[in-house]
């Protein structure tokens, strides 16, 4: 099908517009923390651009200590659920037993849940169980939540392994472990960290269930939505950017090690010539 010079130049507009709705917030934002004002206005002169608000963040313990709160939780949540995950579409991309299909569903069914109704039952579980909130139970809060979407990540790669590679394995005398090693798990890699990927950025920008489940361990989304209610400064704007740059330097570095990992088993797996 031919493509004329204005049905392009309708795509690109369109592919523009689109483009510019997603990322015009971002921009707001930017403009935001680079302001002297205390109140977001534009356009602004230029002798009103400043970086005091950036450094003020950089330097804040108080800040710190919320990052760190918010990168322990999202780096543990992304550990248990992308375990969790890997065994789980194990159990019902590569295996047919009996309940499968109910497994299936009962993995996939907290996603369902909305998210602050999920936190109340969390907490009140909590309470039931005479467990203090803090930043470990909102691993746990997260954990839930997570879990299904890690599940089905890793599932699509699980589901196109080709069963011939490990039953080559099993005919040359591979133990089980030795068959998940150095088989499934390289072969899956991609799907985990994708997953990774994933259970990290969900759970660094939630908030529903941080709110509920952190108690007195406040996480830095509850520490800007605080700020934005209560004090507003430009430093929230500011401290918003360097969460979103975290979140894209993750991004980039997860998929570097995707594409290294894709290479390295092209390589490997190649025929001679």
């Amino acid at each position: 099908m031919l493509v004329t010079r204005t049905q392009r130049i309708g795509f690109s507009l369109y592919a523009g517009l689109v483009l510019l709705v997603f990322y015009f917030p971002l921009l707001c934002i930017i403009v935001a923390s680079l302001s002297k004002r205390r109140f977001f206005s534009f356009p602004y002169p230029s002798e009103q651009i400043t970086f005091k608000w950036y450094q003020d963040a950089l330097n804040s313990p108080q800040i710190a200590e919320f990052f760190g709160i918010s990168l322990r939780i999202a780096g543990l949540t992304a550990f248990f659920s992308v375990l969790i995950g890997f065994f789980a579409a194990l159990a019902y991309a590569r295996y047919r037993w009996r309940g499968r299909q109910t497994f299936q569903r009962l993995v996939l069914l907290p996603l369902f849940f909305p998210q602050s109704v999920l936190g109340l039952a969390l907490l009140m579980w909590f309470n039931f169980l005479h467990i203090t909130p803090a930043w470990w139970t909102a691993v746990i809060g997260h954990t839930v939540w997570i879990t299904p979407i890690t599940t089905l990540i890793i599932s699509i790669q699980a589901y196109g392994l080709d069963d011939a590679l490990e039953e080559a394995a099993r005919d040359l005398g591979a133990s089980r472990w030795q068959i998940l090693r150095k088989i499934t798990l390289p072969l899956l890699l991609p799907g985990m960290i994708s997953a990774t990927c994933f259970a990290v950025l969900l759970s660094w920008g939630n908030f529903a269930l941080s709110l509920f489940t952190t108690g007195a361990d406040s996480a830095l989304p509850e520490w800007l939505y605080a700020r934005m209610t209560t004090g507003y400064q430009p430093l929230v704007p500011a401290v918003g950017v360097l969460s979103v740059l975290g979140a894209m330097l993750l991004v980039i570095v997860l998929f570097t090690v995707v594409a290294w990992n894709q290479r390295r088993t092209r390589r490997l797996t190649a025929a001679p010539e």
